[in-house]
């Protein structure tokens, strides 16, 4: 890989610490911009005119794209340069984030949210990359690495405590234009640090995989978000399911005969990696299914402000701090695969314990019970990205990281959308609550067993 001389020894110089900065920075935006809304969605829907059943594309405009092009632009970075795209996607995200700031009407706010989607389905894989690339392999990518997972997390949480108090004091408008100016604020710090990279064998662009994948991940969700709205008696939404199955059976016939795949198929025959993602994908669907669903009972049944409601969300990210901190000790002394069985296990017992709240509940039950399952969920993502890599040749570890991130933004893309949405387009809004809940729950626990009947066998990592 070309880049400039990457940090040496075991100590960040100061250039490395604004490098660090930079590349943090932009990845503490887009987790920001993954929550930073979800308390002021009941606001932002009687401002602009969007029905409660309509609440959810303003959270599933941003995902889409996020996930859906995200494999395309990590592609594209290695081989026209990670740093140039890094940028383009920086002015997209500030672009974008600025006409989702004035929209007019509901069709400018999700077309601004969409090209945030499209921003950062840029900026997640070309940051990454721009990382690992900088700071070699040891204490310092290691140090690097904990860094910037600690801000993505942190970056959730704070973004719902801080949409509360923005959306209260200054109006939901203001969240979008925070991420606004951070953007433009780390793109203009980030030419004369960041260092340019790509992969020198210039691998070809998997552009029949890249479009199949793509408009069929597209495709299934849209079809069923209509269908979770509308009901499967449509044309139009048969038609689109049954085009989004079709092309993402052409993108597996395509991944097989292609030189160089997007998705490496006989890496998904290993056991830890195929059971590892899908308690990925389960883990971050369901929890991001749970937040947006507690938002819209926290407000329109208990009728907490969005200050309130956001600190509900913070004393959550405490706990989440908390699990990430003992996590580590936790797998050091069960292993990852059995951790992971567990915390999802855990997940879904404690999100069935939200089922006991009820229509004129507190809100203190709901902070115990969503903030309990978020440390088994914390620990469900640091175990599954452990088991998703265990055992992998370091040839082939950049294959499957790319797909613990993929699995990531996959599952935070299509849980609203699937689960969500039975919440809003239900006569009752707490009578919807409860039915995503329970099936949320449901499918927790199924995978927590299958998961732990999967990986029974495999080669336990050592510590």
């Amino acid at each position: 890989m070309t880049a400039t001389a990457a940090p040496v020894g075991e100590r960040l110089t100061g250039r490395a610490k604004l490098v660090l900065f930079v590349l943090c920075a932009a990845q503490f935006m887009v987790a920001l911009d993954f929550s930073v809304l979800n308390v002021a969605l009941p606001v932002l829907g009687k401002d602009l005119g969007l029905s409660r059943s309509a609440l959810q594309w303003a959270v599933t405009a941003f995902a889409l794209p996020s996930g859906g092009f995200l494999l395309l632009f990590g592609r594209i970075a290695d081989l026209y340069g990670r740093k140039r795209l890094f940028l383009a996607g920086l002015a997209l995200f500030g672009a974008a984030s600025l006409l989702a700031t004035l929209a007019w009407d509901p069709a400018s706010f999700l077309a601004g949210r969409a090209l945030q989607g499209l921003g950062a389905a840029v900026i997640v894989p070309t940051g990454m990359s721009l990382l690992t690339t900088t700071f070699p392999e040891g204490p310092l990518r290691d140090k690097a690495l904990g860094i910037s997972g600690t801000l993505l997390s942190l970056g959730f949480t704070i973004g719902m405590v801080l949409g509360g108090v923005m959306t209260d004091t200054l109006g939901w408008r203001s969240t979008m234009g925070l991420l606004a100016v951070t953007a433009v604020t780390v793109l203009a710090l980030a030419p004369g640090l960041l260092p340019e990279s790509r992969t020198p064998d210039r691998p070809r662009l998997d552009v029949p995989g890249a479009v199949t994948v793509t408009g069929g991940l597209l495709a299934v969700i849209y079809s069923l978000s209509s269908a979770a709205q509308r009901g499967f008696g449509g044309a139009d939404v048969w038609g689109t399911l049954l085009a989004g199955l079709a092309l993402l059976l052409a993108f597996a016939v395509v991944e097989s005969k292609s030189p160089a795949p997007l998705v490496s198929l006989p890496m998904l025959k290993r056991r830890t990696v195929a059971w590892g993602n899908v308690a990925g994908l389960v883990t971050f669907s369901t929890m991001s299914t749970v937040v947006f669903v507690l938002t819209l009972y926290l407000q329109e049944t208990l009728e907490l402000s969005p200050f309130r409601t956001g600190l509900v969300f913070g004393v959550q990210g405490i706990a989440s701090a908390f699990a990430g901190a003992y996590a580590p000790k936790v797998i050091g002394r069960f292993g990852p695969r059995r951790t992971l069985a567990g915390s999802l296990l855990g997940q879904g017992l404690f999100t069935a314990a939200l089922l006991a709240l009820g229509a004129e509940s507190g809100a203190l039950p709901a902070t115990v019970a969503v903030s309990v399952a978020s440390v088994f969920h914390l620990g469900a993502i640091i175990s599954y990205g452990l088991t998703v890599t265990s055992g992998v040749p370091d040839s082939e570890q950049g294959l499957a990281t790319g797909l613990v991130t993929t699995t990531q933004q996959v599952g935070l893309t299509i849980g609203i959308p699937l689960l969500g949405v039975l919440a809003t387009t239900q006569a009752s809004l707490f009578d919807g609550v409860r039915t995503v809940l329970a099936l949320d729950a449901a499918i927790v626990v199924a995978a927590a067993v299958l998961v732990g009947v999967g990986l029974r066998g495999s080669r336990r990592r050592k510590a």
